[in-house]
């Protein structure tokens, strides 16, 4: 029952996300609104102060190595644009392919995994397989970021 109650939160969250995605490309990008959802997603970090929610070191590094690989799919379809001299999220009808491929691939995984692993357990490491995913691409998204204001920026600089 938990795997269903929790699967259908996560389609929930994805349809947030996908919806907050489409409203983030209308308004110009801040460092602010890249770095700031990793900061928040790290107090569920507080999980792992009880023991239900412990994970074995090899859990650990299979949890984190998927979601940086997950990462690499988030990263390719983040691109940003300069418009009206300001920096703008590109709309990439890939990424919500990619978010609800993602999705489906998490479900699998954690129906095939509730089999073997504690329920806790599972908990904790799709949470930090999803930190795993979301801090590199945010810095990823940061770093890019960076780059325009800093072109974008000189060029205003040379241009006056």
């Amino acid at each position: 029952m938990m795997i269903i109650l929790s699967s259908v939160f996560a389609v929930f969250m994805a349809l947030l996300v996908m919806f907050i995605r489409v409203k983030s490309s209308e308004k110009p990008a801040t460092s602010k609104k890249i770095i700031l959802p990793p900061i928040f997603m790290s107090t569920g970090a507080l999980m792992f102060l009880f023991p239900v929610f412990k994970v074995t070191a090899a859990e650990f590094l299979e949890a984190i190595a998927v979601g940086m690989f997950f990462s690499i799919f988030l990263i390719i379809t983040s691109k940003f644009e300069v418009r009206e001299n300001q920096i703008y999220l590109k709309r990439s009808k890939a990424f919500i392919f990619i978010l609800i491929g993602l999705l489906v691939i998490r479900i699998v995984m954690k129906t095939v995994m509730s089999s073997t692993v504690d329920y806790g357990a599972l908990s904790g490491m799709f949470w930090i397989l999803a930190f795993g995913m979301i801090v590199p691409w945010r810095v990823a998204m940061y770093i890019s970021y960076r780059k325009l204001y800093s072109k974008l920026h000189s060029s205003n600089i040379q241009l006056n």
